[in-house]
């Protein structure tokens, strides 16, 4: 696998990852009995980049490892998945 075909996996993954981790412990403005004037309640109570990009790098990681022993070394890909439609010879 190119290095180039490696980041594009991994940054789609990456993303995907992204937005499940991101809700995953947020406290809202309102939950924290803190809302600042001109924002929504909802709105996080505070900002949490950096833990949640380093998390989200640690989870893509184990994922894409994950991904790349299934298709390099037990080879299952594309055509390991049923087909539901019929095949017209």
């Amino acid at each position: 696998m190119s290095i180039l075909s490696f980041l594009a996996v991994y940054f789609v993954i990456w993303w995907l990852t992204l937005f499940v981790i991101l809700p995953i412990g947020m406290k809202t403005q309102a939950e924290a009995d803190d809302v600042v004037p001109g924002s929504v309640e909802s709105a996080p109570a505070r900002f949490r980049g950096g833990k949640v990009v380093l998390i989200t790098t640690l989870v893509s990681a184990v994922i894409y490892g994950a991904w790349y022993v299934a298709t390099t070394y037990l080879g299952i890909g594309l055509d390991s998945l049923p087909s539901i439609l019929p095949k017209f010879d």
